[in-house]
């Protein structure tokens, strides 16, 4: 399969995106629809429709351009890995303002949603930004950048397929659970559900040995951080949650709090990043959002084989 038809067979529905400190964030349009590149922020407007365009779906945006030096990886080889953010002028930009406590997020997920990674590159000069990276399992991934340039209107979501070579077996995506996941002897609970169309309040609370965790560090100037990906294409935004660490009323634990809004009926995958005693942890979670309370039918994933 080439990597025109690959990237099409996953361009199946929106993604929901998660409400942050400010108040709740919202993505919605049609599939397919065309992005007005003219747009900043994490989505443009699909077409003459005026509709958003989900974030990381597009490698272009506002005029930038992610542009990585390697597109193929041997699974589980420590690889190095570097990519320009490339400005109107076609020069890598080496302008960023920082976007919690950042200047450039990379953020990876294999295209069944398995394999989540939160990175955070090093320029290296002249605008390459490099990291040593493991793809741990042959298949297609998304890489995702979130950065802000200097000149830039609002912060851009720019998004590209990267490829770990041989022959793929796609799983399906976890099935929604109880309530709790263990990661590394912690358990995350996470309470509400989605209704498409409607805010949702999503509280997601830390415990250790069966005692609540109330001293949470901070991470990236938040408790906590919060990943959201639809199943299908990908689309994506992250964001943190509602309060801050310092403003004299945001607990750091055990409960976070966010806010979401889901578009549509589908299945979507939560990825939470939590920091205690010196580490970031990640709880993931399946969540499916229906309007009728019925099981959510999930697309169908394919292997595929690429070779150089």
């Amino acid at each position: 399969m080439n990597t025109a038809t690959k990237l099409g067979v996953y361009a199946l529905g929106l993604a929901v995106v998660f409400g942050g400190t400010t108040g709740i964030g919202k993505i919605a349009g049609p599939v397919g629809a065309t992005a007005d590149t003219g747009q900043g922020g994490h989505g443009g407007h699909g077409g003459d429709t005026g509709t958003p365009v989900p974030g990381g779906l597009q490698i272009s945006q506002g005029g930038y351009t992610l542009v990585p030096r390697r597109t193929t990886f041997n699974p589980g080889e420590l690889t190095d890995f570097r990519f320009t953010i490339n400005g109107p002028d076609g020069r890598p930009v080496t302008g960023f303002k920082p976007l919690h406590g950042k200047r450039l997020h990379l953020i990876i997920a294999r295209r069944d949603l398995s394999g989540f990674q939160h990175l955070h590159p090093t320029e290296v000069g002249g605008g390459v930004w490099a990291i040593a990276i493991v793809l741990p399992k042959a298949g297609t991934y998304r890489f995702f950048t979130d950065v802000q340039p200097e000149g830039a209107k609002e912060q851009l979501t720019l998004g590209t397929d990267i490829f770990a070579d041989g022959r793929s077996e796609y799983t399906p995506l976890p099935k929604q659970e109880p309530v709790s996941q263990v990661v590394d002897g912690y358990e995350v609970t996470l309470a509400g559900q989605l209704v498409p169309g409607k805010s949702s309040k999503l509280t997601l609370s830390v415990r250790r040995n069966g005692e609540p965790v109330t001293n949470l560090e901070e991470y990236l100037e938040a408790y906590g951080h919060l990943v959201a990906l639809r199943q299908g294409d990908l689309a994506y935004l992250h964001v943190h949650p509602d309060g801050d660490p310092g403003d004299g009323k945001t607990k750091p634990g055990p409960d976070i709090t966010f806010y979401a809004e889901a578009p549509s009926a589908g299945a979507y995958r939560l990825y939470l990043d939590f920091q205690h005693e010196g580490k970031v942890r990640t709880a993931e979670f399946t969540v499916q959002a229906a309007t009728s309370g019925g099981p959510v039918q999930q697309a169908p994933e394919e292997g595929h084989s690429h070779s150089h």
